[in-house]
C-alpha cells in the first residue's frame, strides 16, 4: 500500500523552465485531478486543523483556497480567504510585505476573525515565506490566535521556514512534502 506522502508526491508534476528559464515549477493540478490523492490531502489537512484546535481556516490566494476550502468543509471549521489587495468588498484589514523586488499587500475581511478564534493557515507552497508571514500578522491584528501553518509543499532551498519561524511565535509549521 502506498503511503499518503508517496501518493501526494507522485501526483506533483515538475514543469521545467516555467514561468521562466531555469525554474522548475511544481504543478499540483495532477494531484487535484486525482480524486484519491485530493481526498487523501483533504483528510490530512482537516485532521491537522482539528489536532491543533483550529476554529477557522485561512486560505491564501489563490491555490491555498483550493486546499483550504475542502479541508474546512471536511473538518466543520469556517473558511476565511486572504486575498490580494482590492479584491474584497467592505471593511478589510490589510498587510504589506516585502517581495524580492518590491512589495505586495494582502487583505482579510475585518469581521471574519475575532478574539477567541484559533486560525490555521493553509497554502500550497512555502517559498520565501512573505505571504504566510503577512497572513500571521493579519490574523493577530484581528484579535485571533495563530493555531499554525500547513503547506502541501515546502521549497527548502528558498529558506521560507527561517523567515517564518519568528512570526510563528511557537505555533507549528507543517510541510507535508519538503523539496
Amino acid at each position: 500500500m502506498t503511503s499518503t506522502h508517496e501518493l501526494l508526491l507522485s501526483r506533483i508534476r515538475d514543469v521545467p523552465d516555467y514561468p521562466m528559464q531555469g525554474v522548475v515549477f511544481k504543478d499540483i493540478t495532477p494531484l487535484l485531478a486525482d480524486p484519491e490523492a485530493f481526498t487523501a490531502l483533504t483528510e490530512l489537512l482537516a485532521e491537522l486543523c482539528i489536532r491543533h484546535g483550529a476554529t477557522k481556516i485561512v486560505g491564501l490566494e489563490a491555490r491555498g483556497f483550493i486546499l483550504a476550502a475542502p479541508a474546512a468543509v471536511r473538518s466543520g471549521i469556517g473558511f476565511v480567504p486572504v486575498r490580494k489587495a482590492g479584491k474584497l468588498p467592505g471593511a478589510t484589514l490589510s498587510q504589506s510585505y516585502e517581495l524580492e523586488y518590491g512589495t505586495a499587500e494582502i487583505e482579510i475581511h475585518a469581521e471574519d476573525l475575532a478574539a477567541g478564534d484559533r486560525v490555521m493557515v493553509i497554502d500550497d507552497v512555502l517559498a520565501t515565506g512573505g505571504t504566510a508571514e503577512a497572513s500571521l500578522e493579519l490574523i493577530r491584528r484581528s484579535g485571533a490566535e495563530v493555531a499554525g501553518v500547513v503547506v502541501l509543499m515546502e521549497l527548502s532551498f528558498l529558506a521560507g521556514r527561517a523567515r517564518l519561524e519568528p512570526a510563528l511565535r511557537g505555533a507549528p509549521l507543517e510541510a507535508l512534502i519538503t523539496v
